[in-house]
């Protein structure tokens, strides 16, 4: 008999292990009002600014309904804001704020932390490794979710 795999599990145990020690690592240098899932949100606009909504959960991997109700907080702790696209009056983009440009350097700094302590013994050739792993599982997934919500998926497990 097989034995049972578990990868999903230490994903999730590392997951939240991992939003603990984050949320501590910011608390220590002073940021209270910004949550590891909030974080990620941050990190997505850092990368690239000024995008659909739409766009961001996609970026994500968030629903919509659940990016607009963390949005809402960003927005209102002042990281965020929510403005209409110069195209289109009806599409609504997401900016980060001057505030949050100013704690990005200390995030970007507590991110570097946590990858030191995540990726601690690991040698560069194994952390590309495992990270291929990772994106091929998360490949899977997507794909899987599409199909499951009636949607054709694309290579690379994204929806179409």
């Amino acid at each position: 008999m097989k034995h049972a795999r578990k990868g999903a599990f230490l994903i999730a145990q590392m997951h939240q292990i991992s939003g603990r020690i984050f949320s501590r690592l910011l608390k220590d240098q002073g940021i209270h009002d910004i949550t590891p899932s909030q974080g990620r949100i941050l990190f997505a606009l850092w990368q690239r600014d000024d995008v659909p909504i739409r766009e961001l959960a996609a970026m994500t991997s968030l629903k919509k309904s659940t990016l607009t109700a963390m949005l809402d907080v960003l927005e209102r702790s002042g990281h965020v804001a929510r403005v209409p696209s110069g195209e289109d009056r009806r599409r609504v983009h997401v900016r980060i704020t001057a505030r949050n440009r100013e704690l990005q350097g200390v995030y970007a700094r507590v991110s570097q932390e946590m990858t030191s302590l995540g990726y601690a013994g690991f040698s560069e050739a194994e952390a590309d490794a495992f990270e291929a792993m990772l994106e091929r599982i998360l490949a899977n997934l997507k794909s899987a979710e599409a199909l499951m919500e009636g949607q054709r998926p694309t290579p690379g497990g994204g929806r179409s």
